[in-house]
């Protein structure tokens, strides 16, 4: 199914979650002087207008990142993840959205690799265009992120951050994580996994939850952020996750501390809450 555009989505309250922790990843990771590669397996346009298009029609940034844009009081993770939303609105003024290849490309060393997968063709085409003079750098291949995982995995650096983010339109998609996940930590079980999910009420995201806490890795962070009460007809989200396989040691701590204060400035309804749930295998 290629009928997604995460451009209705941009900037949304499940975005603000998925980008503040890849960027805490990704400073993580650029600690070290060592190199490392950012492999995005659905990585959709590269950037998106908020003020015509798709977004316009849904409008759901406002509810997610406008509302965090002129707050004086951010906690340190909101800041930094703000400084990369500033980045494309230089003259601050919320005008635009950055994607999840953009963060990677702006907090990331330039002389780190990025490798981004989109097999939808208008996005493909927008994320070429985003990307379009950034040399060897930066990759970009019209396929499915989920079948490119066998193919690059091990990165040459044995480094990587992996963000996988399906759309979930069809359900199987659900399935097809747990399974990229057995198959690329065969390949590279050192690797760091970012896997986000959507909270809706469907059996199909706590069984796959349920087979990613279950996987033979080293330690796992479990990530959710509900921003309204589940309604009462099923239908809707009301909230999203991050499944990280291999955290930085110092992210549930950064969570812990943020996430209360990122709860409040998000929330619709009484209904909002938040978990962080971290294991190390034994």
């Amino acid at each position: 199914m290629l009928s997604y555009r995460h451009a209705f989505h941009a900037g949304n309250h499940a975005d603000v979650l998925k980008h503040l922790i890849q960027v805490q990843i990704i400073d993580y990771l650029g600690q070290k002087d060592k190199p490392f590669w950012y492999i995005d397996t659905h990585a959709g346009a590269g950037a998106y207008s908020l003020t015509e298009g798709y977004a316009t029609k849904t409008a759901e940034y406002v509810d997610g990142v406008a509302r965090l844009w002129q707050r004086d009081d951010l906690p340190p993770a909101v800041a930094r993840y703000l400084e990369v939303v500033r980045s494309i609105n230089p003259d601050g003024e919320l005008r635009h959205y950055p994607g999840s290849p953009w963060f990677a490309a702006e907090t990331m060393n330039r002389s780190e690799k990025l490798r981004l997968f989109e097999l939808h063709p208008s996005d493909f085409q927008l994320l070429g265009e985003c990307f379009a003079d950034a040399g060897r750098r930066i990759k970009v291949e019209k396929n499915n992120g989920f079948e490119a995982l066998k193919s690059i995995l091990p990165p040459p650096p044995r480094r990587a951050l992996v963000l996988i983010d399906p759309p979930y339109e069809d359900k199987g998609d659900y399935q097809r994580v747990v399974n990229a996940m057995q198959e690329s930590l065969k390949r590279f079980a050192t690797g760091t996994y970012a896997i986000w999910y959507p909270l809706l009420q469907r059996p199909e995201i706590k069984d796959m939850v349920a087979q990613l806490k279950a996987l033979p890795c080293q330690s796992w962070l479990d990530v959710t952020l509900t921003v309204r009460t589940p309604s009462k007809e099923g239908f809707g989200m009301h909230g999203s996750g991050m499944f990280i396989v291999n955290p930085p040691w110092t992210l549930p701590a950064t969570l812990n501390d943020t996430l209360p204060w990122l709860t409040a400035a998000l929330a619709v309804d009484k209904g909002a809450w938040h978990s962080v749930e971290y294991r190390e295998n034994s």
